[in-house]
């Protein structure tokens, strides 16, 4: 009798000890959520301040910049080819300006990502993909120029059509060269980061 007590109090200690807590109220976990001070806040590193040539419009910009500098020669006469109804007859030297434009595009990213670490701004994830797709921008503006300066084009419905595929194909070029800058960023921190040993 006394060891089957002993096996019951055990059990009763044990179905106590493993006993779930009753979920919080729903009204709780939601203040909880919409609370600007709540606890897990204070875990997030904070960023501290950058001067302004390190924030993000200045970064961006400056990215494009050198890409869309090792292929503007080769883009005013794919330009005129196109809209220009000219022939372009040499494809291994695009193919090989396409190769540069995209390495020249990761080794930016990587850059600036590195830059960003190092001012201990963590939020590289959709700085490196813009500041890779930022030489669509640049497109675009001289595809602007190119209208203004090379076309005869005139009307609302030339200029439509001219603006609406230059601004397709600008963004898939963004889309492209973002990805490529944000894939290189990613192999790059995954490569810095493996190499850290914490003790």
């Amino acid at each position: 009798m006394g060891r089957e007590r002993a096996c019951a109090c055990a059990r009763e200690s044990r179905d106590v000890a493993s006993a779930r807590q009753p979920p919080p109220p729903f009204h709780s976990l939601l203040s909880l959520s919409i609370h600007p001070f709540h606890p897990s806040l204070f875990f997030i590193n904070q960023i501290p301040p950058q001067p302004w040539w390190r924030s993000a419009l200045p970064q961006i910009l400056a990215a494009g910049a050198l890409p869309f500098s090792a292929i503007y020669i080769e883009l005013y006469y794919i330009f005129l080819s196109v809209w220009g109804h000219k022939s372009f007859a040499v494809w291994p030297v695009l193919a090989c300006l396409f190769a540069i434009l995209l390495a020249v595009t990761a080794f930016v990213s990587v850059a600036l990502t590195y830059f960003q670490l190092a001012a201990e701004d963590h939020r590289w994830w959709w700085r490196s993909f813009a500041c890779g797709g930022a030489t669509g921008i640049y497109v675009l503006a001289y595809a602007a120029y190119f209208y203004a300066a090379q076309t005869r084009m005139g009307g609302a419905l030339q200029a439509a059509f001219y603006f609406g595929y230059n601004g397709v194909a600008a963004l898939g070029l963004s889309l492209m060269l973002g990805f490529v800058g944000w894939r290189a960023s990613l192999a790059f921190v995954r490569t810095i980061y493996r190499a850290i040993k914490c003790d």
